[in-house]
């Protein structure tokens, strides 16, 4: 017997914050690195939000909170629901964890038994899989396209569910190709999900504010009303707000799953930190005219990189809809030898190849279960983008 848990065995550290760790790590060395391996924007958080965190320390508010969440948070997630997704919900119907991530944790461990089947379309996150597999669940991958705009169809879903399947992981706009589904793509689904009563549907609009040529966002408990009671819709600050570090995201859904979710948060890591809540306060019921500024940015920096990646040779680049990420293949470049003399096999290759060359960090698509891709966040700098889209440029061309 070794001393570490067997259930770690069957995980893997995050891919993208390794791609991250190793930017840095060479940044430190003092090589030249533009690093776009994280999904964080790099636009600062917004005064207002952060002064209402500043005050909720100078008034003392620095105590433990409720488990799950501070009843002022609550009250403003729900107003975000209604307002925004005319979803209804009430306090015991909502979770608030540290960060999106501990949100789906919490659900996943709290509703998973051995054997259990959860569909994930691929590409994917690439903490899904992991967390299924902590809790003893077997991840069920639903394959896409580049043809299909990397979206999952009806058929496919259909074709996946079995008796042992107990969840749906719906993550739109997609991280990591930003993939975003109309509101007749998710019908097509939910018209399928309605037909199997005991498969239960994980939505992860982290990146709903994040969309471009005037798509129009939906949910699928907001699609359709019938899967309301087994759906959980998670969403958080992270991305929209520019709060990545404060580390709040929210779920909504039945209250059995939410009072389950909440016990097992009480006996991890209990409440987020307090003044992180208060900061959420003030972002969701605060002016919101920042975010369509940001936007802009990104739409900008999106059409600049897609452009010059389908410049690139060997290299296809489709335009996504919304999220920070583009997610280009790299099948052109297959069999070809870079300047280190090494014949690129596989994206993983190509990515190790692109940062030793030109000093370029992205994340290979095998990370995210569909290959040969990888993944660019375009939420950095538009000259560092720039700069970078040069390099890859070059290394491609410099391929033969």
């Amino acid at each position: 017997m070794g001393f570490l848990a067997d259930s770690l065995s069957r995980i893997k550290p995050s891919a993208t914050i390794a791609a991250t760790n190793k930017a840095r790590e060479l940044k430190a060395a003092g090589r030249d690195v533009i690093g776009l391996g994280a999904g964080e924007p790099d636009f600062d958080t917004p005064d207002n939000i952060k002064e209402a965190a500043i005050k909720a320390i100078r008034d003392g508010l620095t105590k433990y909170t409720a488990v799950d969440g501070i009843p002022e948070l609550k009250q403003a997630i729900i107003a975000k629901f209604k307002r925004e997704n005319g979803l209804d919900y009430k306090p015991s119907q909502v979770s608030v964890g540290t960060g999106g991530k501990q949100v789906l944790y919490n659900a996943l461990l709290a509703t998973i038994n051995p054997g259990d089947e959860v569909i994930i379309p691929a590409p994917y996150w690439v903490s899904y899989p992991d967390i299924v597999m902590l809790g003893g669940g077997e991840p069920v991958f639903v394959g896409t396209t580049i043809e299909t705009g990397f979206k999952v169809t009806a058929a496919a879903l259909e074709r996946a569910i079995t008796p042992k399947t107990k969840w749906f992981i719906f993550n739109s706009p997609s991280n990591p190709s930003g993939a975003a589904y109309t509101h007749a793509e998710i019908k097509a689904l939910t018209d399928v999900l309605v037909r199997h009563p005991h498969v239960w549907i994980l939505t992860d609009d982290m990146y709903e504010h994040l969309v471009y040529d005037d798509f129009t966002f939906a949910t699928p408990a907001q699609v359709e009303p019938a899967l309301y009671e087994r759906t959980l819709t998670m969403n958080g600050v992270s991305k929209a707000y520019c709060m990545t570090g404060w580390r709040i995201g929210y779920g909504a859904g039945p209250e059995k799953l939410i009072k389950a979710m909440a016990t097992l948060q009480s006996q991890s890591t209990s409440n987020p930190s307090s003044i992180s809540q208060y900061a959420a306060v003030e972002a969701l019921n605060g002016p919101q005219d920042f975010i369509p500024r940001n936007n802009a940015v990104f739409k900008q920096r999106r059409d600049l990189i897609v452009s010059m990646l389908n410049q690139a040779r060997g290299l296809t680049c489709p335009t996504p809809e919304g999220a920070f990420y583009v997610y280009p293949s790299c099948a052109g470049t297959i069999g070809r030898t870079a300047p280190s003399g090494k014949v690129i096999g596989s994206d993983e290759d190509f990515v190790t190849e692109l940062l030793e060359a030109e000093g370029v960090a992205v994340v290979q698509g095998s990370a995210f279960g569909l290959a040969p891709h990888f993944r660019i966040s375009y939420a950095t700098a538009t000259d560092q983008l720039e700069e970078a889209g040069r390099r890859i440029q070059r290394f491609c061309g410099n391929l033969r």
